[in-house]
């Protein structure tokens, strides 16, 4: 007995089959990272909005601070890592393949405090941030605090200054910032992602700042601004290098990255604290994703390659409403330019 098969039908399962085939092979891989807490508000909405977006693609990210990401990126149990910090051409000799800086938006970050009676926008000096993270200023009605807020009725109340506890991005942004300011401060404590403070109780994330910074009446740290605002915390306008005290914001922000373009052409890494322009913050910073040029595993890298490619354009559009400073246009066609050296086998992705 012969056995008959209808050749439409023949025709439509082989139809069938490589629609399947070619949405298998478009399926997006998913990726693991790891390291800043200073971005993880936008990150959380981009990994979520592009998830949605790119055939499911799945994009698992634990806060856990830029040195925390950094050392997982070193060990090779994530994908990419991500820190405030960019490495040092010395960290970048201990990598064990070149790596690719992708700055991925800009932040402020805010000197929030926890003062009965005082609301948002007590201005602070340099010197006077300097001297209170130093141990030098220890009463809320110092002088040098006073002589900046006349007026305002401050209480003599102790001081009680908050950190980080684990190795921060945030942190290396405002010991970058208070090196800059403070002759003192450079020599006696530096910058880095980790320091030894000279007073102060430690949090670990900016979560945990946060927390402390709500339960310590008297209390004063920095955090990235979208969290003071999420825990409703008090922030100060800081004197700028033009002497305005200026509050951080999204305008403020890209006024201190705007200054930091030509720089960017030769290297990426550069510090925007401190910046010249009167309407520009000056605490503040470029947040990056660090990810290896030469990628292990194609869908991997793949994937990596394209949700990068739509944060630096529609993600972008994600980043004012929840208190980030977009990328200026010429740092996008950088990033551009950068993805492009990212390759699994010698080819790009």
């Amino acid at each position: 007995m012969s056995l008959c098969v209808n050749p439409r039908v023949i025709r439509y399962a082989m139809g069938v089959i490589l629609l399947l085939m070619a949405v298998a092979c478009t399926w997006a891989a998913d990726l693991n990272g790891a390291g800043a807490t200073f971005p993880y508000p936008i990150y959380s909405k981009w990994f979520d909005v592009y998830g949605q977006k790119a055939h499911g693609a799945r994009i698992n990210y634990q806060s856990i601070g830029s040195g925390g990401g950094i050392k997982q990126l070193q060990a090779g149990t994530v994908d990419f890592g991500a820190s405030d910090a960019p490495l040092s051409d010395e960290e970048m000799k201990t990598m064990p393949a070149p790596v690719v800086h992708l700055p991925t938006v800009a932040g402020a970050v805010a000197v929030a405090y926890n003062l009965p009676g005082v609301a948002k926008g007590l201005k602070l000096t340099p010197d006077a941030v300097s001297k209170i993270f130093l141990g030098e200023i220890t009463k809320w009605n110092d002088r040098e605090i006073a002589g900046a807020n006349p007026g305002l009725r401050l209480p003599n109340m102790p001081i009680t200054v908050v950190h980080r506890s684990d190795g921060s991005g945030t942190t290396y942004i405002f010991t970058h910032y208070l090196a800059a300011v403070s002759h003192t401060w450079a020599t006696k404590v530096g910058v880095g992602k980790s320091v030894n403070w000279p007073v102060g109780l430690g949090g670990k994330g900016s979560e945990g700042v946060s927390g402390l910074l709500n339960q310590a009446p008297g209390a004063i740290g920095y955090v990235e601004l979208a969290y003071a605002l999420q825990s409703k915390l008090p922030y100060a306008f800081i004197r700028n290098k033009s002497g305005a005290f200026v509050e951080p914001t999204i305008a403020s922000t890209t006024a201190a990255a705007a200054g930091a373009v030509a720089a960017m052409k030769k290297d990426v890494r550069v510090s925007i604290v401190n910046a010249a322009g009167r309407g520009a913050y000056p605490i503040a910073g470029f947040t990056y994703i660090l990810v290896y040029k030469s990628q292990a595993d194609k869908a991997k890298g793949t994937t990596l390659v394209n949700f990068l490619r739509w944060a630096m354009h529609e993600g972008q559009g994600y980043a004012s409403a929840l208190v980030y400073a977009p990328l200026p246009k010429e740092v996008v066609r950088m990033n551009e330019a950068a993805m492009k050296s990212i390759v699994f086998n010698g080819k790009p992705l």
